[in-house]
């Protein structure tokens, strides 16, 4: 493995500042990684190589990637790049503008140099599509990585980037890094400008930034924050750098532990071993209590809540194109179709006692910790899951509803490795923060990673036998 893909992202950036290496030797570096690897696992459909390198010729070494080559999610669209949203109507689809986010990132020096999987229009949890087909796990190439953002946690894990950008609605950042042994961060409404939308005031859908550690998604965050006029839940980008957050662990004074939040069955192993790891922090004095908001709600409320955005953002489509659509996502959008006004105003009382809720919590606690998916990989043909532990599931989402919970409350939230299975599967811990607390959730998440100290990405691919 070239020594470049093996290093942080915040290292080879320090050496594109100092010019010791140039941005088109790092697009060698992950195009010949991308070639070597790929084919394993189908993270990276999609690459632009010449854009990248016309792009490169042209950043400036004081940026803050300084021309470092990243993925981007194949939800986002880039500019004169193929972006499908993983749907055969969008097959062919070459837009024309970018989206905001890769405007904010390459104004800040990253340089786009492909696109990863994601499932069509990034619904459910398990990375595949009709147009590029499967993404596995790293760890075992016959399970599933995830989603939807696993195209980008698997070509974290696997060294074919340094940096890849993700989105989450109901735990699509989170999921897949968790699976993978990467971090995700679903940062608050408004940190991180998304868009352009046909719904701008949602703060259900978020774009976030992934990594293979928290000081790496600290200096993505950076690049990636900050006030765009276009989008109106954006603000300024704060004085510090969530970098020096990330670059400064500290133990939080108090965690809240819940292995399954009060509304999931949990496989035992996987709630064995995050309960383990989050009593790592008691040796630095940390009281981590089995205090827990009343999440009872949020299974209800996310449901409708999801189903009316559907509705916005897909009614069109589904009206245009119904025979290219997956099953999933005509229901998602026939039962938002469905809905009373009754309905939505119930899902939005329950959303605001929830919110109060951790508000509540956090006055006396500074974490919220849980597992992160209530199971380990399982195999990629199951679309998704329909039991946990013999308790049968009502949606092809329910078996999501330790981060679609988190959603609801607008807190930031990250997942960072914590173990692995017997079968050496990775496991995630969700930490989850303060509203508009991202700083001080990197600075807790960067203390769990060093108590932690467990292997990191990249790896090779591994076939394992069933």
């Amino acid at each position: 493995m070239n020594e470049l893909i093996a290093a942080t992202a915040r290292d080879v950036v320090a050496r594109l500042r100092r010019k010791e290496i140039t941005p088109l030797e790092l697009i060698d570096a992950a195009l010949a990684r991308i070639e070597a690897v790929n084919g394993a696992v189908n993270a990276v459909p999609t690459l632009c190589a010449d854009r990248a390198r016309e792009r490169a010729a042209s950043v400036s070494a004081d940026s803050l990637l300084a021309g470092l080559p990243i993925l981007a999610k194949d939800l986002v669209d880039v500019e004169g790049v193929r972006t499908t949203y993983g749907s055969p109507i969008f097959s062919d689809h070459v837009p024309k503008a970018s989206n905001f986010l890769i405007d904010k990132l390459e104004g800040n020096g990253a340089v786009v140099m492909g696109k990863s999987n994601t499932p069509e229009f990034g619904a459910g949890a398990n990375t595949f599509n009709e147009v590029f087909g499967r993404t596995v796990n790293p760890y075992n190439t016959a399970l599933t990585c995830g989603g939807s953002s696993g195209g980008s946690a698997v070509a974290l894990a696997t060294g074919m980037a340094w940096l890849a950008t993700g989105s989450d609605l109901g735990g699509s950042l989170r999921i897949p890094a968790a699976f993978c042994n990467v971090v995700g961060f679903r940062p608050g409404p408004g940190r991180v400008p998304h868009g352009p939308l046909l719904e701008p005031f949602t703060p259900l859908w978020i774009d976030g930034p992934m990594g293979r550690d928290v000081a790496d998604v600290g200096l993505f965050l950076d690049a990636m924050c900050g006030y765009d006029r276009r989008d109106p839940l954006t603000y300024d980008a704060p004085e510090d750098s969530y970098l020096n957050a990330a670059s400064g662990p500290k133990a939080p004074a108090r965690i809240g532990f819940s292995a399954d939040l009060g509304i999931t069955p949990v496989d035992a192993e996987v709630a064995a071993i995050c309960a383990a790891a989050i009593r790592k922090f008691e040796s630095a004095g940390t009281d981590v209590t089995d205090s827990c908001p009343d999440f009872s709600a949020a299974h209800d409320a996310f449901a409708t809540l999801r189903a009316a955005s559907f509705v916005t953002v897909m009614e069109e489509i589904l009206d245009a194109h119904r025979d290219k659509l997956k099953p999933e996502v005509i229901g998602n959008i026939e039962q938002g179709l469905a809905l009373k006004a009754a309905d939505i105003g119930l899902a939005e009382r329950q959303r605001a006692a929830l919110c109060a809720e951790m508000t509540v919590f956090f006055g006396d606690h500074d974490v919220l910790a849980t597992p992160c998916v209530a199971v380990p990989p399982f195999p990629v043909e199951i679309r998704y899951l329909e039991e946990i532990n013999g308790k049968q599931l009502t949606s092809y989402v329910e078996w999501l509803a330790l981060t679609y919970a988190i959603t609801l409350t607008s807190c930031p939230a990250i997942s960072v490795p914590c173990g692995f299975t017997e079968a050496g599967l990775p496991v995630g811990m969700q930490l989850v923060g303060r509203s508009r607390g991202e700083a001080a959730l990197l600075r807790v998440a960067a203390a769990f990673e060093a108590e932690m100290a467990l292997p990191k990405a990249p790896i090779d691919p591994k076939s394992v036998a069933r």
